[in-house]
């Protein structure tokens, strides 16, 4: 028998002479026909729908071998471009608090199926539990089917729901509710469940049919209008996390640019004369609203900062520069990046992979990595996050 030694990127357990295993975990043991044998970092599911569930791939690591897990694959990605960097004790969120979730239903043959995808497949788990998501959240998976069926779901349907300052938010899109009985279907939906707002999407953008108050996200102590299935950390301890991390980064800026800004999690949040740069415009229309509302010192611009990155000579007028880009990275903004005389960068990332790159692009210019703080939002996924801090 061989030891598992670490948990690849993709959820496999790797042995020291390169073996994989699925559903495996550090300690464990794999016999020569390919069996796993517990051992004791391998606990017990807490969700019935493990494995077949796509919204979780590691929920039989315990919690020491997650946390390993969000920090190797963090130092990992590092290594592979050769960079060192200090790596903090990784911050995982708690069960049950996922705050934002896009759930998938069907309604072919009269029956309501409504749940995540599962691995590495169009079909829908239908959900009878979840250790994920936040509770209010999940509170609405058997009242949604109800109201689905009253709506004579025959096809596939996507439902979006948020956890934001009235309570929840759901967008229904792939369905087009119709007349009075739908109108009063969901009304009498919205008011037994305390819906903070509801939205179908039939193919031509989200109509809102129920919306008592208006529907924003406290950002920085600002409430931030919330547009429909906009962007969201995924858990409100993985946002506070993010946050004092860019806070700790920028301490003592008097001027700071947030690029990638959103709604404004960061810019809303650290001190001095903040530039957003958003190339999304509801997110940017919603920002430019609640800071000026709440005089905060931000000034938003509409820019796409893939086809029209920052200039260095526009960089060089900040004191600090804060990064937050998709999946992809940003390698035309970072190399421009790489030459300003800014003296720090924040960098956010939800990819390990693209950060890596970018960071060599730094590194190779002069600039030297501070720390790195591996963050898991979502809890006993591949998916892995970070901040770090970049200086002169």
């Amino acid at each position: 028998m061989t030891e598992i030694l670490r948990v690849a990127a993709r959820g496999d357990g790797v042995t020291a002479d390169g073996r994989h295993a699925a559903f495996a975990a550090p300690g464990d043991m794999l016999t020569d026909e390919g069996v796993v044998v517990p051992g004791p970092h391998h606990q017990m599911p807490p969700c019935v729908h493990f494995p077949a569930c796509g919204g979780c791939q590691l929920q039989h690591l315990d919690d020491s071998a997650y946390a390993t897990f969000v920090t190797d694959r963090v130092f990992s990605a590092l290594d592979g471009q050769g960079i060192a960097a200090p790596l903090r004790a990784p911050l995982v969120s708690p069960p049950r608090t996922r705050r934002r979730a896009t759930l998938h239903a069907d309604g072919k043959g009269g029956r309501i199926t409504l749940g995540f995808t599962g691995q590495e497949s169009h079909a829908i788990v239908d959900m009878k539990m979840c250790d994920i998501l936040h509770p209010v959240l999940f509170a609405l998976v058997a009242p949604l089917r109800g109201l689905l069926r009253q709506l004579g779901l025959r096809r596939r349907a996507d439902i979006h729901l948020a956890l934001i300052d009235q309570g929840p938010d759901v967008l229904v899109s792939g369905i087009a509710a119709e007349g009075l009985a739908a109108a009063e279907a969901i009304n009498g939906f919205c008011e037994r469940h305390g819906i903070a707002r509801f939205a179908i999407d039939d193919g031509i953008g989200p109509e809102t049919r129920w919306e008592p108050d208006a529907a924003t996200i406290t950002l920085g102590g600002v409430p931030v209008p919330f547009p429909h299935a906009a962007f969201l950390q995924a858990t409100a301890e993985g946002e506070a996390v993010l946050v004092a991390a860019m806070r700790e980064a920028v301490n003592g800026a008097a001027t700071v640019a947030d690029l990638f800004a959103g709604l404004g999690t960061f810019a809303l949040s650290v001190p001095g004369k903040v530039y957003a740069a958003e190339g999304a415009r509801d997110a940017l229309y919603a920002l430019k609203a609640a800071a000026g509302l709440a005089r905060r010192p931000v000034f938003p611009e509409h820019r796409d900062l893939y086809r029209r990155p920052l200039t260095t000579a526009e960089l060089d007028r900040f004191d600090a520069v804060i990064i937050d880009p998709p999946r992809s990275g940003a390698r035309e903004q970072i190399e421009a990046m790489a030459a300003t005389r800014a003296p720090v960068i924040g960098y956010v990332s939800c990819n390990p992979g693209s950060f890596a790159r970018d960071a060599k692009i730094l590194c190779d210019a002069g600039w030297r990595l501070d720390w790195v703080q591996p963050v898991g939002q979502f809890r006993w996924s591949t998916h892995v996050e970070l901040a770090s801090r970049f200086f002169r």
